[in-house]
């Protein structure tokens, strides 16, 4: 490394947030980046480990000591094209990744990890400022036609791979906009959709064909896609939403919703798009109830205080977790531990070892939740029963798997569901379904149920290779 004793000599130190009661007027990114002297500084901070267990955090398998080591350098370009080599959309993971790497850190065994998402994203940045980022054509074509049928960071990331060694690459959406949940499902505040616009300009340059507007199973159907395609990949995402609470009484009452219909409207308003022939919901003038403790209940808390909402309550079934993990029993893998996101930061109330009971409301409007504390088996407790008023309550409980209706009924693939997040039957080598035609994949969380960004990135770019082969014989894409 560049600086071998700079882990004993310079101090963590990572970006900062605008204050809350700054943020919350806005639907902007509020991170506050570092100057480059102090990146340079941070870069310094990484060790000369043996193992960098850093790389087995990243899913994307991210060379991250040596772009550590070029920023340290100062060698911009070169950490570039080291940091692309991996991931087609630093950018992305460098805004919304939780960051396994980080965990997976050396020196998180004391706490002080370095700050390896900020250099990620300070690298893509700095390289989109300079003008380095251009479309890479490819320069030869395979007379290949590939349908992919999904837009989020999957299927653009496979759509990328493909199209840059000559295939002819059709990539389907339902949307108005590329992007899938990345664009609809994520709020402005963590990623501006400006990043996936200009990406999605790169692509097209590279010969990247986009049908929006597009449902497959409705608007085309699988048999077309069939007849007119050499290999059709599937990256639709995880949509099905849990409903864990299906049954629970005045479950039917108005102002009760999932949180992708509450996130996704926002998107829309935010990017002038209609919202079409759909329930308009909002938290502005309520009493919120966010249930589910995860990412997109963070997300819900966030969209909420900037529309306005009197109280914004996140209700969690789980027991509390510790602040402060073993980290001899938990290193280097993802830790069990308390995590408080910027969202939560700016006032929301959490409540742990809670599970909702009923709805009351008024008017057919919901406008009181019943609880029942638990225990660490999940047991009611009795005698601890309470309400909450709730003008609003979401649901940000996760995904059951993809919408097995439409498009997936037509194609007639298996989707297994003894995965725990059910998906498409195919495995992480080649990626094919067990559709008879033996042209038709499936990867991101289509496949593999409810996941990271950073996952559905790998997925794709390990689809792309394994297409790439079948169509071939061979690839030199990268897995």
């Amino acid at each position: 490394m560049g600086k071998p004793t700079g882990f004993l000599e310079i101090a963590r130190q990572d970006r900062t947030y605008a204050p809350a009661a700054d943020r919350v007027l806005h639907y902007k990114e509020f991170v506050n980046p570092l100057p480059e002297t102090e990146l340079r500084d941070q870069a310094a901070r990484c060790m000369d480990c043996g193992i960098p267990f850093c790389h087995k955090g990243c899913p994307v398998n991210n060379q991250i000591p040596d772009w550590n080591d070029l920023v340290f350098n100062e060698d911009w370009q070169a950490a570039l094209e080291n940091l692309h080599s991996t991931n087609n959309f630093p950018e992305f993971t460098g805004r919304i990744c939780p960051a396994p790497c980080e965990e997976a850190c050396t020196l998180n065994l004391e706490d002080i990890p370095v700050t390896i998402k900020t250099i990620e994203c300070a690298i893509i940045d700095h390289a989109w400022e300079q003008g380095w980022i251009t479309p890479q054509i490819a320069d030869h074509r395979t007379g290949k036609r590939i349908a992919i049928v999904g837009s989020g960071p999957a299927g653009m990331a496979a759509a990328q791979q493909l199209a840059r060694v000559g295939h002819e690459v059709h990539l389907y959406e339902k949307n108005a906009k590329i992007g899938g949940l990345l664009r609809y499902g994520i709020p402005d505040f963590k990623l501006e959709k400006h990043h996936i616009d200009r990406r999605v300009e790169q692509m097209q340059a590279e010969g990247v064909i986009l049908h929006t507007n597009t449902t497959i199973g409705r608007d085309r159907t699988a048999t077309e896609l069939l007849d007119e395609y050499d290999a059709i990949l599937l990256t639709g995402g995880a949509e099905k939403p849990n409903d864990f609470l299906a049954n629970a009484p005045g479950r039917e009452l108005g102002g009760i919703h999932f949180a992708m219909d509450f996130l996704t409207q926002q998107n829309r308003r935010n990017s002038q798009e209609p919202l079409g022939d759909v329930e308009e919901i909002s938290a502005k003038g309520k009493h919120v109830v966010v249930i589910g403790g995860g990412d997109t209940g963070s997300d819900c808390i966030g969209t909420s205080f900037r529309q306005g909402a009197i109280s914004v309550t996140q209700l969690e079934i789980m027991p509390r977790p510790p602040e402060h993990p073993d980290k001899l029993l938990t290193w280097p893998h993802w830790p069990l531990k308390l995590r408080t996101s910027s969202s939560q930061e700016e006032g929301a109330k959490r409540e742990f070892s809670i599970s909702t009971t009923a709805f009351e409301g008024e008017n057919g409007v919901v406008k009181k939740l019943k609880f029942v504390r638990v225990d660490e088996k999940l047991k009611p407790i009795p005698g601890t029963e309470g309400e909450l008023k709730a003008d609003l309550v979401l649901f940000a409980t996760g995904f059951s798997g993809p919408v097995e209706t439409g498009m997936l009924e037509q194609f007639g693939v298996t989707v297994d569901r003894a995965l725990v997040g059910r998906g498409i039957k195919a495995n992480d080598e080649d990626y094919l379904s067990d559709h008879p035609s033996g042209k038709v994949f499936a990867a991101g969380d289509m496949r593999r149920g409810q996941s990271l960004v950073v996952w559905a990135i790998r997925e794709g770019r390990q689809a792309a290779h394994a297409v790439d082969k079948f169509l071939m014989g061979t690839s030199q894409l990268p897995r």
